[in-house]
């Protein structure tokens, strides 16, 4: 029996993917309404004072950005596993650390590159000062998708089992807080007219080694959730 070539089975996963989340296309802005609602509770709790508000902008637009992220995650492997795709995957010839990066791409392209999008509009709602707007969407940019890599990790853990929403949070947020450093970092750099370098490699970094990294241990998780 044929089973295709790898680079077809992840074409074909891709599309499916894609398919699935233009069907529930409503689905893909609840990340981009929920980090609007949190921001805009902010001025009604600190008042509308501009300078306040610019102050705190690039800290509170990436903590919202990282809690709708946080949301999404656990619907990464939710539906597959629900309808048995996820076991074809597991038991499937090509190899499941690439059939996962292709997920995690998907769920990166669909729910968080609308937020990194939508990051302008948010900082202008923040009155984020000016030089600091193109360094917040560099850094999303960079964290973002270093975000959905560990935390699919944590959902391949916790996917088997019920009610995980609580478990997944306490397993994903001290993993995501060193990335929450080196972007605000860079963000308070920009601010006050300092180097960013620094934290912008450190991010830089920390993607290129969960991209080799986190499929392969994503694959693990997942074969031990599912044993």
């Amino acid at each position: 029996m044929s089973f295709g070539s790898t680079q077809a089975a992840c074409r074909a996963l891709i599309v499916r993917d894609l398919t699935l989340v233009w069907r529930r296309r409503g689905d893909a802005l609840n990340p981009v309404l929920f980090a609007l609602m949190v921001l805009v509770l902010f001025p009604f709790a600190l008042g509308p004072e501009p300078q306040v508000l610019g102050r705190i902008a690039a800290g509170t637009i990436l903590v919202a950005v990282l809690l709708a992220g946080l949301l999404s995650m656990d619907a990464l492997f939710r539906s597959d596993l629900e309808d048995g795709s996820l076991e074809q995957l597991v038991m499937s010839p090509h190899p499941l650390s690439l059939l996962l990066a292709c997920k995690i791409a998907v769920h990166w392209l669909t729910t968080a590159l609308p937020l990194v999008l939508a990051s302008p509009l948010l900082g202008e709602l923040m009155n984020l000062p000016g030089p600091v707007r193109p360094v917040l969407i560099a850094v999303l940019a960079l964290s973002t998708p270093l975000l959905s890599l560990i935390g699919a990790v944590c959902v391949a853990l916790t996917v088997g089992m019920r009610r995980s929403g609580m478990l997944l949070a306490l397993l994903v947020l001290p993993l995501y807080v060193p990335v929450l450093i080196f972007a605000a970092g860079a963000c308070n750099a920009a601010a006050n007219g300092l180097p960013i370098a620094a934290p912008m490699l450190w991010l830089g970094a920390g993607l290129a080694l969960s991209v080799v990294v986190a499929p392969l241990a994503c694959a693990s998780a997942l074969k031990i959730s599912l044993s």
